[in-house]
């Protein structure tokens, strides 16, 4: 079987979010898993609303999710292909123009419902003659090209869901090239895909009766149409669809508050699918547990407060050579004691710089027994300090002072780090070392 050739295929006309990502992740992983091709395709040839900021922010989303494509491509710079495409139809009879307005298309339409006629186009255009075309121009009408279905029942077998069937006579025929000139999504969608020899579309559901309508174009531009794998699509955890235009979990988003990319992409892939869902931080591991035919047809939730509790579990897991990078760039690198000590604390990596400040300092200590913090001063251990400091420290304490439980620990704490909650102290006492803790002890900011 030859490899397998996919393509993700945004509009640059906003950022993309978590439903879009899914898509991009299905893809690129699949690729990746079979040694195929992962392309990048922008839809841009709607001119006036694509952005190169959004082009460019979509290639930094996929780099940072670890799918960066092998190939990308440009719609706008292909209108040559597009424009010999719908010559060929049109020399086939299978494109032709129509002349109505929204107006007359919308009063046939109401009419049709009120006689108890399915709303579809009637395909009056298909009885003009070269003289009712030559005065509707004349009258400054430009003209829409619609493509003319075969009334058959079109089916395929997708890897997601089926056995599908669609009975293209109960459809429109639907409009191709609009009365300025322009393309709408489908047919250089189907030109490309035959130019860039795509093998598998891999696409939400919404695009079902799509389909139907894109295997009749491959067939009339003599080419076979690729597999096809319509997945279940995203809702927000409320039930709303996703919206670029409403800027619901953007991936840009997404990033800027800290989360991990594996965290997303693990929740983006797994959820709705009969996988459990769960951090992988290998993205090979997570290609290795995509299959298309346990994917569930219904719409899947992708919550927030779930994406939060992955985000954690990664971060707890994380090896310390994983994080060293970006503990540096944070300033907070403080070595592996340090970051095995606070990263169960964690639920973004960057709120490591908020501990790394607590083992340096300074800080500003919260005593409110000053007698039994100066006791428990007096028998602070001596050097040197590892992780056995701490049990013996409060040992001492306990024994001198007669104090236990959290009336002994919750003191200390404050007094050491200024806060009520954190990591071990255990674990943190070392690295804040002796130094510093005596002054704390004292009252001192250090």
């Amino acid at each position: 079987m030859s490899k397998p050739i996919v393509r993700f295929a945004p509009s640059p006309t906003g950022h993309i979010h978590i439903g879009n990502t899914r898509v991009a992740l299905l893809n690129a992983l699949y690729a990746r898993r079979e040694g195929g091709t992962f392309i990048l395709r922008f839809d841009d040839t709607d001119l006036a609303r694509s952005k190169q900021e959004y082009a460019d922010s979509i290639e930094a989303d996929l780099h940072w999710l670890g799918i960066p494509p092998d190939v990308i491509v440009r719609q706008s710079e292909r209108f040559a292909l597009y424009d010999a495409a719908a010559e060929r139809l049109k020399a086939a009879g299978r494109l032709y123009p129509c002349y109505e307005t929204q107006e007359e298309l919308e009063f046939r339409r109401k009419r049709q419902l009120a006689r108890g006629l399915p709303p579809i186009y009637d395909r009056a255009a298909l009885k003009l003659t070269d003289e009712d075309r030559a005065r509707l121009e004349g009258e400054g009408r430009k003209p829409h090209w619609r493509f003319r279905l075969d009334p058959t029942n079109v089916t395929w077998d997708d890897l997601v869901r089926g056995h599908c069937h669609v009975d293209c006579g109960s459809l429109s025929d639907p409009v191709l090239v609009r009365e300025d000139g322009t393309y709408l999504y489908t047919l250089p969608s189907v030109v490309d895909d035959i130019d860039l020899r795509i093998t598998h579309v891999i696409r939400g559901e919404d695009h079902v009766t799509n389909t139907a309508v894109q295997i009749q174009i491959f067939e009339a531009l003599g080419a076979s149409a690729p597999a096809f794998a319509h997945h279940s699509l995203l809702i927000t955890a409320s039930g709303e669809g996703l919206s670029k235009r409403l800027g619901h979990l953007s991936v840009k988003g997404l990033r800027n508050a800290g989360l991990e990319p594996q965290a997303v992409a693990s929740l983006a892939v797994l959820v709705g699918s009969a996988e459990a869902v769960r951090p992988i931080a290998d993205l090979n591991e997570l290609a290795r547990l995509i299959d298309f035919s346990h994917i569930s047809r219904a719409p899947a939730k992708f919550d927030e407060s779930e994406l939060e509790h992955l985000n954690a579990r990664l971060i707890h897991e994380m090896p310390y050579e994983a994080a060293r990078e970006r503990l540096a760039q944070l300033g907070a690198d403080e070595g592996e004691a340090f970051w095995n000590a606070v990263r169960g604390n964690l639920t973004k990596l960057r709120d490591a710089a908020e501990w790394a400040k607590v083992v340096r300092g300074p800080v500003a200590p919260v005593i409110e027994d000053r007698a039994f913090i100066g006791a428990a001063a007096d028998v602070l251990p001596s050097e040197p300090w590892d992780a056995s400091t701490w049990k013996a420290w409060t040992e001492a304490v306990k024994a001198a002072t007669g104090v236990k439980g959290k009336a002994l620990f919750m003191p200390l704490r404050l007094a050491l780090t200024g806060l009520d909650h954190g990591p071990e102290l255990g674990a943190l006492l070392p690295l804040i070392g002796p130094e510093r803790a005596r002054a704390r002890l004292a009252g001192q900011a250090a």
